[in-house]
């Protein structure tokens, strides 16, 4: 299974349940690496999307504790364990965890590659993704060229559970 997200020097990945920054070529290739695949996401990330609707053109599945929480064109569970029964049918590669910092914290266990654009700058923020760099068990095992979008740097590596890594 895969995680995608983008953080900061510090590993800060949102400040009051927004995005850090959006840059085109980080959505981009968010949109590229989960289209037609399933996202596993909280009801929070859910709600910081435009309209607080559910990305087009893949399966979502929303976890919450609400049990009343209802949403269109999403799968709503109360559980990680029921979230990874509904994409049971999908090849483990083409599941993608998409925050938000409780469920990243919760699901890294069950990941063996992740997806981290990570963006030369520090922001003000209060949601965290875990340092992969300071975890023995991930390794970097691809890295872009750096890249800009007006004044921020920024670059996407591809991290792999070590045991997973060739």
């Amino acid at each position: 299974m895969n995680l995608i997200v983008a953080v900061d020097n510090n590993w800060a990945i949102g400040y009051q349940n927004k995005l850090l920054v959006k840059i085109p070529a980080d959505q981009r290739f968010f949109r590229n690496e989960t289209i037609h695949k399933a996202v596993i996401m909280g009801r929070k990330t859910l709600e910081s999307f435009p309209q607080g609707l559910p990305l087009k053109d893949r399966l979502n599945v929303v976890i919450t504790s609400d049990p009343n929480y209802k949403v269109t064109d999403a799968a709503v569970v109360n559980s990680i364990e029921k979230a990874l029964e509904v994409v049971r049918d999908y090849d483990s590669k083409d599941i993608f965890v998409i925050g938000g910092e409780s469920i990243y914290r919760q699901m890294l266990r069950l990941c063996d590659t992740a997806h981290v654009t990570k963006i030369d700058y520090a922001y003000n923020a209060d949601a965290y993704f875990p340092n992969l760099d300071e975890m023995e068990d991930w390794v970097i095992t691809g890295e872009s060229d750096e890249q800009t979008y007006h004044d921020l740097v920024y670059t996407f590596y591809k991290y792999e559970r070590r045991n997973n890594a060739n």
